[in-house]
């Protein structure tokens, strides 16, 4: 399907003089889609010349080995916006490199989206070309409950979308197909903690080309698929029930909150089971590269479902201080927001504008289906807060 696509692409480009990497590259970073329900809530897809660091990301700078004995250091310097050479696609670059560095032999680059886009319940995927993990190297897409600042790990949750480069994988000379998804999640007990790791050997090389990685979280399962977007029928890698929460060590006291999304490429450590830089195969040519297309979260618009962050546009969502929340109050399909208003928007999930007034601090929403929508209001006061509301 992929050469056909790309020769039709040729074909037209020849024709009528388009671009054959713009056209790609756009065609390209659909995913899974709107589809079953769910609507586009957030979206990075690294189309700019910079990363943005103001509404979506954090790069971490640090050489601490994360808690899994890893060897590089993680640097700024190491993560940059720009085309995959075999594509052309726009995309997040983490590079990683053999060069020493205030004492560490390696340096890579991981980011965060922790204190400006986190989520309860929804669907997440990124399309990602991996590197060539060889020996040694280990690039993860996973996320972190929000609470770990003040709860720590594993107490805040851990989900593993991908990771790659497991020893197993080194072991069975397997590195380019086995991967794995696992959650970690309660408290140290008796030198243990729960957790749920199922790795997969594919039928198919994974380091050669773009993969979509997609997680399916609601309030029964986390859930995660390789390549939905080409095998929409595809059964999970990876699933688990997140329903239980009976007992304190139940994964349902743990998976029912806020998590922030993580990249990052590691070199060594506990993963592939490598501490020395010499054993480190994948870069005894200097660099190794991860490429991430684009990173897409959607929600179905349900009550159990939390966005905080900068939403697709003309969405903008952001977690309200409890002075905003008290001044939207809700009585069926009537919303007050107190105070003098000079400007009130409203807009469903996928930033449709369904309602925009000026001197009005009332909505009569009796015309709108249930569902999520946002509200984003201007105070004449010059102050300005959205909000997320459910119409029943």
């Amino acid at each position: 399907m992929m050469k056909y696509n790309i020769m039709r692409v040729i074909i037209f480009s020849f024709l009528f003089g388009f671009s054959f990497i713009s056209l790609m590259a756009e065609n390209v970073q659909t995913g899974t889609g709107e589809t079953d329900g769910y609507k586009l809530v957030w979206q990075d897809l690294f189309d700019g010349d910079e990363l943005n660091e103001t509404d979506n990301w954090s790069v971490e700078i640090n050489g601490d080995g994360c808690g899994n004995r890893e060897i590089q250091y993680y640097r700024k310097e190491n993560i940059s916006i720009g085309n995959e050479p075999v594509t052309g696609s726009r995309c997040l670059i983490i590079t990683a490199k053999k060069e020493n560095f205030l004492g560490s032999p390696a340096t890579s680059g991981r980011l965060t989206t922790q204190g400006k886009m986190f989520f309860k319940h929804g669907k997440l995927e990124a399309r990602i070309k991996l590197p060539h993990t060889a020996d040694g190297l280990w690039p993860a897409f996973w996320m972190l409950g929000n609470t770990i600042s003040n709860e720590g790990w594993p107490r805040c949750g851990e989900v593993d979308i991908l990771e790659m480069g497991h020893s197993t994988g080194i072991r069975n000379n397997t590195q380019d197909r086995l991967f794995n998804g696992a959650c970690h999640w309660g408290y140290y007990e008796n030198g243990g903690y729960p957790n749920y790791a199922k790795a997969t050997t594919n039928s198919y090389g994974m380091q050669d080309d773009f993969h979509l990685f997609t997680m399916i979280w609601n309030e029964n399962v986390i859930q995660m698929f390789l390549d939905k977007d080409i095998y929409p029928d595809a059964k999970p890698y990876y699933e688990m029930n997140i329903s239980a929460n009976a007992n304190p060590q139940d994964p349902g006291n743990y998976f029912h909150r806020p998590f922030f999304v993580i990249f990052n490429l590691a070199v060594g450590g506990n993963f592939p089971g490598i501490w020395d830089i010499n054993g480190i195969t994948a870069l005894k040519d200097g660099e190794a590269k991860m490429y991430v297309d684009y990173v897409k979260l959607y929600q179905k618009g349900e009550s159990h479902e939390e966005f905080t962050g900068v939403g697709v546009p003309p969405t903008f969502v952001n977690s309200p201080s409890h002075d905003q929340q008290i001044k939207v109050e809700i009585l069926g399909r009537k919303i007050n927001i107190k105070g003098e208003v000079e400007r009130l928007t409203m807009f469903s999930v996928d930033g449709t504008t369904e309602l925009d007034k000026c001197d009005s601090n009332i909505i009569e929403a009796t015309h709108l289906q249930a569902g999520m929508y946002i509200i984003k209001v201007n105070m004449k006061d010059g102050t300005s807060f959205s909000r997320k509301i459910y119409l029943q």
